[in-house]
């Protein structure tokens, strides 16, 4: 069957193994200095490894792949390693809006664990309370609610100078990319950040992508060499979300100017859910 599953890149992996403790499922394991996916079968997909990877050498693809099995993983790799990591698991599933999984671990769990409903309790009541209202929870999969804001009835005018923006769609050959600032910006940003094209677009090319979502992001990297080396552009603003699995973008965008022939200046806006610039720097 063909579904979502995580992909490693041999060449970013340094074997730092920070991604093996994000995988209670046993998936990934280190072999010969490097992170591999061992099993198709205990890889949901829902990339929580993603986050914990320096490098930024893993990502979610969809391809063909054995079809993943959540009563093996709950009684082969979960249960027998305690507590913690069944709380984990569960939080792991909750949190990503895996409910189907969900169901199945909690069903497994009962028919296999004598303190089951001990376990599902700890791990349902704070969700309870972040769904009545109460805060909590990873920012980048649990819901909130913000309080209304202003909103100016002028209409501004969009500083978009170019079509397509999605990284995967744009040709870096391009004109209307020579010796431009690039903004390489999370899908996200625009969304949150009110002033996006007046704050963080206005003169610059754009392209845009999801770690967390997007197939292949090495092509990120790829096309972000050739922006430096072929078109020549004078700055690379990386624009990022708070949650954990944006960060991945600045680290394509610092591996690809490693790389580049070229040198040029990386700045790094972090904005946070509620829409706030939290962090404005230049890191390389």
């Amino acid at each position: 069957m063909k579904r979502d599953i995580i992909t490693i890149d041999e060449q970013l992996c340094d074997g730092c193994g920070n991604c093996i403790p994000g995988c209670p499922e046993g998936a990934l394991q280190l072999i010969d200095g490097k992170a591999r996916l061992v099993s198709d079968l205990f890889c949901d997909g829902l990339g929580a490894c993603i986050g914990s990877c320096p490098q930024g050498a893993i990502v979610i693809e969809s391809r063909e792949a054995e079809p993943y099995d959540e009563h093996r993983v709950m009684t082969e790799r979960i249960i027998p390693q305690g507590e913690a990591t069944i709380i984990a698991h569960l939080k792991h599933l909750l949190d990503h809006g895996a409910d189907t999984y969900y169901q199945q671990a909690v069903s497994s769990l009962r028919e296999s664990y004598p303190g089951a409903g001990k376990l599902i309790e700890a791990v349902e009541a704070p969700q309870k309370q972040e769904e009545s209202g109460c805060a909590g929870g990873c920012p980048g999969s649990l819901s909130k609610i913000f309080g209304e804001k202003p909103v100016l009835a002028t209409q501004q005018s969009s500083a978009l100078t170019h079509w397509p923006i999605q990284m995967h769609l744009l040709n870096p050959a391009s004109p209307q990319f020579r010796g431009k600032d690039f903004l390489f910006a999370a899908d996200c940003t625009a969304f949150s950040l009110g002033a996006f094209h007046s704050t963080l677009l206005a003169g610059k090319a754009l392209g845009i992508g999801c770690p967390k979502l997007d197939a292949g992001t090495d092509i990120y990297r790829d096309k972000l060499i050739k922006l430096i080396d072929h078109s020549g552009i004078h700055t690379l603003t990386v624009a990022i979300m708070e949650v954990p699995c944006c960060g991945s973008l600045l680290k394509i965008a610092l591996d690809a100017v490693s790389r580049a022939q070229r040198r040029v200046p990386v700045k790094l806006i972090q904005i946070s859910v509620e829409g706030d610039i939290l962090k404005e720097e230049w890191v390389a």
